[in-house]
């Protein structure tokens, strides 16, 4: 793990999507943070000692999804294909991605794929229970938002990127990101069509590696579509906050059923310059905690007394 100090900084952005507005002064206490996404090979060493099994692998509840087709009601997670036709229309999300059946994070791209010699790549097809079993196991904890933020920026202030304010300077990739027109051409600049080992790219400031790209990592806040800063004193750094109260986001396919939604942190090699800019420390996603696929996973923090 890395040490990084407490401190203030400006959360979020008023630049880009709107869910990161507003720019707010906020302070956390120091803490430890992983240096690398949890891997293939620690999560193997979790699943072992306690015979966890994650949601991927568990069958839906038919009685929690009245009405779906029985063939689907099987264990399965969400994988990116690569769209068979040229996509014109980004709104349709189903062009690549695809329910995979029997698809877990020993399986990352269906039954038939494995993990071999991927020990160092990060775990995916967490849903949020087994991130935060995980990190219970582990002794940690998963990160704020605030916290997670904090860490990525690695001590720049003011700045787009972890980095600096270009995104591959000097033409380098300094993070496994999407180069192309997203998802039609993947011109595989940074060398990895999906995940890359942790630690492949340069670390950050604070020593910390893949807070941008690669996978997208849960924290503890629920979802708000814009940061809560008090009206009152908006100048005031709020300390160590931890985002919104419970939220809810309603499936209008099953009214019946609520699914609270966790934010995602820093992107994943499926951001591109031409779709989810997501690639920097301000970029925040609502992700339902139920719901696991093949560009999601996690790292954990320990923090100061």
């Amino acid at each position: 793990m890395v040490h990084v100090p407490g401190g203030r900084f400006t959360m979020g952005s008023n630049d880009h999507y709107p869910e990161e507005a507003p720019a707010h002064p906020v302070a956390v206490d120091s803490f430890w943070i992983d240096a690398r996404p949890v891997t293939n090979r620690q999560f193997r060493a979790f699943v072992e000692a306690t015979g966890h099994v994650t949601s991927a692998e568990i069958a839906p509840d038919p009685r929690d999804y009245p009405g779906a087709d029985p063939a689907l009601l099987r264990p399965a997670s969400l994988v990116f294909q690569p769209p068979r036709h040229r996509v014109t229309n980004h709104a349709d999300i189903s062009q690549w991605w695809t329910y995979c059946l029997d698809a877990d994070w020993k399986h990352p791209l269906g039954p038939r794929s494995s993990i071999d010699g991927m020990d160092d790549y990060p775990v995916i097809h967490v849903a949020y229970a087994d991130a935060e079993a995980y990190a219970v196991w582990a002794g940690k904890s998963l990160p704020t938002e605030a916290e997670w933020e904090y860490a990525a920026r690695g001590g720049l202030e003011g700045k787009e990127y972890a980095w600096g304010d270009e995104l591959m300077p000097g033409g380098k990739p300094m993070a496994n990101t999407w180069q192309g027109a997203f998802p039609n051409e993947n011109l595989l600049t940074d060398g990895y069509a999906r995940t890359s080992p942790v630690g492949t790219f340069p670390p950050n400031g604070y020593g910390v590696f893949d807070m941008i790209g690669n996978v997208w990592e849960w924290t503890q806040d629920y979802y708000a579509a814009r940061h809560h800063v008090n009206a009152d004193r908006p100048c005031c750094a709020v300390r160590n906050p931890l985002g919104a109260e419970r939220e809810r986001s309603f499936d209008p396919a099953l009214p019946a059923i609520t699914i609270p939604r966790k934010v995602l942190k820093g992107g994943s090699h499926l951001c591109a310059p031409n779709y989810c800019q997501r690639y920097r420390p301000a970029a925040r996603h609502a992700q339902p905690i139920d719901t696991s696929t093949s560009h999601v996973g996690f790292r954990c923090v320990v923090r100061d007394a």
